[in-house]
């Protein structure tokens, strides 16, 4: 199994530089391929931040990447999570946050917008401190 870097992914899913798009796609093409937590948040945020894509747009590129049948995640489930929860308006890193979260009680924020959003979505209870 080999692991890829931000940008690797980021090659492929935006195809903004035809080499490192050639030689990103012949790194998925190995048998297995891991893409680990920290490297899915920095995509979201390149993605949103450098690319200007709209959450609908990074959930669908993430989906289809996803469900490649050589790619593996830590957590496969909670990444879906937190792709349903970003696409029903929810900040992806605050979602990423809350799905690690869910075997707590309580999750403490000084963010209102989290707050709000995240009312009822999991029994990990969002509170101010």
């Amino acid at each position: 199994m080999i692991a890829v870097d931000t940008n690797i992914v980021v090659r492929l899913l935006t195809k903004d530089d035809v080499v490192q798009f050639q030689q990103s796609l012949k790194l998925f093409q190995e048998p297995d391929v891991f893409i680990c937590d920290t490297v899915i948040l920095e995509v979201e945020w390149v993605l949103r931040f450098a690319y200007k894509f709209p959450p609908d747009q990074i959930c669908q590129a993430f989906r289809k990447l996803f469900g490649l049948s050589n790619v593996y995640l830590s957590n496969a489930n909670l990444i879906a999570q937190v792709l349903d929860w970003h696409q029903a308006g929810l900040d992806f890193a605050d979602a990423f946050h809350l799905a690690q979260s869910q075997h707590c009680s309580e999750l403490y924020t000084f963010d209102n917008k989290f707050l709000l959003k995240a009312q009822k979505l999991t029994k990990c209870e969002l509170k101010q401190p």
